[in-house]
């Protein structure tokens, strides 16, 4: 069981890097199109299928979000997510080297508080892991309606306390997260297939909103508040919605530990607003 857990963690972590190079990918192509906008998602997805730069960034995406699923099957959602956050690790070093983007402070410090997360989670392991009790059909279809809620506050009220593309990253990350819950209700078999149609739609409305943020901020800011977002809330969900029980003693504490350094990590990669704006 260890030794599984151990190799989908590690699949994890390519998933980790494909996802984040295919958006430095995707951030760059989208940065050169016209104005892209969920109000017109046929607009957008035309523009988008257009750009063979972009396909070949989501192609990238894509290709790791099918290692994501080979994980998923293998370990507990919550283990698979933490590890999955490391990737924001890779999207800084990606956009200092490949981007030539020199990192801003706060930024460095999110993605070292997000590694030392990481670093938490493999001494945690030695506890053990586990599976979860599995979520009620009343429950998942609350969370993924609350979630939609949340996207939407997220790039209306949000907008002002996160500036730039955080907010679009930020309501990206939480439809990713639905998506993720769905996905792990569905690999756990049972009637919970029935969910496929509803992993399509939360998929598709995250990649647009996230390319809508793409025009509007820094690569880290935007695509690295949706991979928090996307990691933190089925976290959470682990933990309450599965039921995924947590290692005794302090490395159980090393476990809650690692999952809070997500949180805390999207908070130092959100950009400050300008003073007065």
């Amino acid at each position: 069981m260890l030794l599984q857990t151990v190799f989908a963690l590690v699949v994890t972590l390519v998933s980790a890097v494909a996802i984040n190079w295919g958006y430095l990918i995707e951030h760059d192509a989208a940065s050169e199109l016209p104005a892209l906008s969920v109000r017109r998602p046929l607009r957008t997805v035309r523009l988008l299928l257009a750009s063979r730069r972009w396909l070949a960034g989501f192609a990238l995406e894509t290709g790791g979000f099918v290692l994501y699923l080979v994980a998923l099957a293998l370990a507990p959602l919550a283990l698979v997510q933490s590890v999955a956050a490391g990737g924001i690790g890779v999207l800084a070093l990606l956009v200092a080297r490949v981007g030539r983007t020199r990192l801003e402070t706060r930024e460095r410090i999110g993605v070292a508080i997000a590694v030392a997360g990481l670093a938490l989670l493999a001494i945690s392991l030695a506890g053990g892991s586990a599976e979860g009790t599995g979520a009620t059909w009343y429950a998942t279809g609350l969370w993924l309606a609350a979630s939609v809620g949340a996207a939407v506050a997220a790039v209306t009220v949000g907008a002002r306390p996160l500036p730039g593309g955080a907010a679009f990253g930020l309501a990206a990350g939480t439809l990713f997260a639905g998506g993720d819950i769905a996905t792990k209700s569905v690999v756990s078999g049972g009637s919970h297939l029935l969910l496929g149609p509803a992993i399509v739609g939360f998929y598709a409305g995250g990649t647009m909103l996230l390319q809508s943020g793409f025009q509007r901020g820094r690569a880290l800011a935007t695509a690295g508040v949706a991979t928090l977002a996307t990691n933190a809330i089925p976290i959470a969900a682990a933990m309450t919605l599965f039921r995924e029980p947590l290692p005794d003693g302090i490395l159980g504490v090393a476990r809650v530990a690692a999952f809070a350094s997500v949180v805390i990590s999207a908070v130092w990669l959100a950009p400050k607003r300008p003073a007065g704006a």
